[in-house]
């Protein structure tokens, strides 16, 4: 674990045994490897040539571990790949070691590396084409398990079914309902929130000396609880800035200030009405990435909320913008608001920030760590703010009132990064007709996680590609 000065910290771990072991074992996964055992190998086995029947039992385990890692039918080419390199193994030693080496060959194989996606014969560059079930079952799997298809989505693509908008339809709704699309909720959550770059985050260890691997940790399992629980309970996406809930662990709530709970383990509590706790922008996880080591930081809380929330991100500031002076006099600091006024008097750099500072201010009364504070320093903390049109608001509830205002710009948001994290690519301006659809057809269930990753799936990007393209 990464060490914190003089906290404590775990340096190093050693495992030891198991000891006088004895034979290969049984385990669920040797079980899915060997889904036959020839009677010449239930011993340890000696070295030799391989017999007829455990040649036969070696090609039905090699054509069940193909189908699975190139997610399509065997076929005897692919065999002939393999074969070899059992027989290799069977030589030097056991049926066990000779299934070894045939399975290290398959795991290079570039056709388990790469989602190769091959282009019809007779389709002409520049014309979109439906790709295959089986790639579609690829495709499907990947976005919402991180995974290969089970034996049921290859069955439904090696039949020729899964084009059947009925049986497509079927199967995201099963794939939905299995314990496997928890990666669906953690790796999107990572990507959209950018919540994996919270582990790089080092608070000052003087002005935050309490944050440790733990909070870090329970930070963003928090975060990901939560999403989890919005998609498991089928409520609306617009639940992630409205909802009254959040999970919390002892240490997290402690570093809140929430009482009464104890234990390492995450608990669901719900807050009063008009708590600041309440969605993503009172969690700790959004609260630490968008700060820097020292201080919070309007503008990059600001900016996260427009590109990641609303998808209006900022532009790039112009070069050689002058660094925050936070002095009026030597000795006599300024507060961050008062900094941000006069850093913002230069017309190249008011357009930004006029749109960025008044959402990062309402955040201000977290600080660089996500707890709640009233001053900074000797001064209170003034969290209002005032959009360029005109409209006002105070602090955390302010400030999420106005963004559920116009819900469907949330809404899209998600609708893009879920497309976005789909089919593996940026999005271009040819692509808002496939969000608007999708948040057309989610609609009717009120802008459920679920109906949007079904949105997603029926859309052409999904199911097609261009011949000759990328």
């Amino acid at each position: 674990m990464r060490s914190r000065g003089t906290q404590p910290a775990i340096n190093s771990v050693t495992i030891s045994g198991p000891y006088k072991v004895t034979g290969t074992g049984d385990s669920p996964s040797r079980r899915r490897v060997f889904v036959c055992r020839p009677a010449s190998a239930k011993g340890s086995g000696e070295a030799g040539s391989s017999s007829a029947e455990e040649t036969a039992c070696a090609r039905r385990i090699l054509s069940t571990l193909a189908r699975r890692a190139y997610r399509r039918p065997a076929n005897e080419t692919d065999l002939r790949d393999l074969l070899p390199f059992y027989e290799q193994g069977r030589k030097q030693g056991s049926f066990d070691l000779g299934i070894q080496k045939a399975l290290e060959r398959l795991l290079v194989s570039p056709q388990f590396l790469f989602r190769i996606e091959r282009e019809p014969a007779n389709v002409a560059t520049a014309t979109a084409y439906r790709v295959s079930d089986l790639e579609l079952a690829s495709r499907l799997s990947f976005f919402i398990w991180s995974s290969i298809p089970d034996d049921e989505l290859l069955d439904a693509a090696s039949s020729g079914r899964l084009k059947d908008p009925k049986v497509l339809e079927q199967q995201v709704r099963r794939m939905l309902a299995d314990p496997r699309s928890e990666s669906l909720v953690t790796n999107f959550a990572a990507q959209w929130l950018y919540l994996r770059d919270i582990s790089a985050k080092l608070p000052d260890e003087i002005l935050f000396a309490d944050f440790d691997e733990t909070l870090r940790n329970a930070m963003q399992r928090e975060t990901e609880l939560f999403i989890g629980s919005v998609f498991r309970e089928n409520r609306s996406v617009l639940d992630l800035l409205r909802a009254n809930y959040t999970f919390l662990n002892e240490r997290l709530a402690r570093h809140y200030g929430v009482p009464n709970i104890k234990g390492s383990y995450f608990r669901r509590v719900t807050f009063p009405e008009g708590s600041v706790r309440g969605g993503l922008l009172g969690q700790g996880s959004v609260l630490t990435i968008t700060s820097y080591s020292t201080r919070t930081s309007p503008v990059l809380r600001g900016k996260w909320v427009l590109e990641n929330l609303l998808s209006a991100a900022p532009p790039p500031p112009p070069p050689n913008v002058p660094s925050l002076n936070t002095e009026k006099a030597p000795g006599k600091p300024l507060t961050l608001r008062e900094a941000m006024i006069q850093h913002r008097a230069s017309p190249a750099c008011a357009g930004c920030h006029a749109r960025m500072d008044p959402i990062g201010f309402a955040m201000e009364n977290f600080d660089a760590v996500g707890r709640w504070r009233e001053r900074d320093g000797e001064q209170p903390i003034d969290a209002t703010g005032t959009f360029p049109e005109g409209t006002k608001f105070d602090g955390i509830p302010g400030l999420k009132k106005e963004l559920l205002r116009q819900p469907e710009q949330f809404v899209g948001t998600v609708a893009e990064r879920l497309l976005m994290y789909a089919v593996g690519r940026n999005l271009q301006y040819y692509d808002a007709p496939t969000v608007r659809a999708a948040m057309r057809e989610a609609a009717p269930a009120d802008y459920t996680l679920a109906s949007l990753v079904l949105g997603i799936v029926k859309s052409r990007p999904f199911q097609m590609r261009e011949a000759g393209g990328e």
